[in-house]
């Protein structure tokens, strides 16, 4: 007979009771329905934010609902200083630190022609320098067991037209930082995975948007997919079903790569 414990798990990927996360970028999309998924999972759950306070703390209280511990911190991944600070911030809440999910990142798309160079320093600085500190800040953190989960993108399998050079670089660099990270942290019991999603309904890329019929055209299953849907990935990429998945490229695209 299964237990509601059992159930949990076999929905999760494995119980997170008694661990912590950290989610970067946690106030909204697919940051905020990772962060309930982890804390549905037993986690207690760290989430940061730039601009969006009231975002945040409606994703803590919702976390506290849960039974969960949580804690909404401001930090701005372009900050170097602030992108490694909020794991130990995260960590000292928290009383621990096992699982980091690198969400926050910005999205530059454009010709090639139209990208200045405060872009590149932006979107690099965000979401590749702040995901490497975010990384090496919280790999000190973890014990045996540790996960770190990184937010990719669909466009690092397939680049469907011209506009997203700045932004696939970028998200193509976490590609190899997770491979050399499985490398680093393996003998340390600590996993380093990617899940790369496809058109996602979030505010940044709502699926009554302009260009969404053409996104959704692109994708197998002729649709977007939810936050939620990615959040059952990472949720079991950070579980202990996966603790023999590292240095993986986990795709929930819809079929947009197929």
């Amino acid at each position: 007979m299964q237990t509601a414990q059992t159930t949990r798990t076999a929905q999760t990927g494995g119980s997170l009771d008694g661990k912590a996360a950290l989610v970067t970028g946690g106030s909204r999309g697919i940051g905020a329905a990772t962060a309930l998924r982890l804390a549905r999972a037993g986690a207690d759950v760290a989430v940061t934010y730039v601009n969006s306070k009231e975002a945040a703390e409606e994703v803590v209280r919702a976390v506290a609902a849960l039974g969960r511990r949580a804690v909404a911190l401001r930090a701005d991944a372009a900050d170097a200083q602030e992108a490694a600070g909020a794991v130990g911030r995260a960590a000292e809440e928290l009383g621990r630190l096992d699982v980091l999910v690198n969400n926050a990142g910005v999205a530059a798309l454009g010709p090639l022609d139209s990208l200045s160079l405060a872009d590149v320093d932006h979107t690099l600085a965000v979401n590749v320098r702040g995901v490497f500190l975010a990384s090496q800040a919280a790999a000190a953190h973890m014990a045996s067991g540790g996960r770190i989960i990184t937010i990719g993108t669909c466009m690092t399998r397939r680049v469907p037209g011209p506009g997203g050079t700045l932004y696939t670089a970028g998200k193509a660099a976490l590609v190899g930082l997770t491979k050399a990270l499985a490398w680093e942290l393996a003998g340390r019991g600590i996993t380093a995975n990617i899940v790369h999603p496809g058109p996602t309904d979030t505010d940044m890329n709502p699926a009554d948007g302009p260009s969404a019929a053409d996104q959704a055209a692109m994708t197998a299953l002729g649709r977007y997919g939810t936050a939620a849907e990615v959040a059952s990935a990472v949720a079991y990429l950070a579980g202990t079903e996966a603790s023999y998945v590292t240095g993986a490229e986990f795709v929930v695209d819809g079929g947009y790569a197929a």
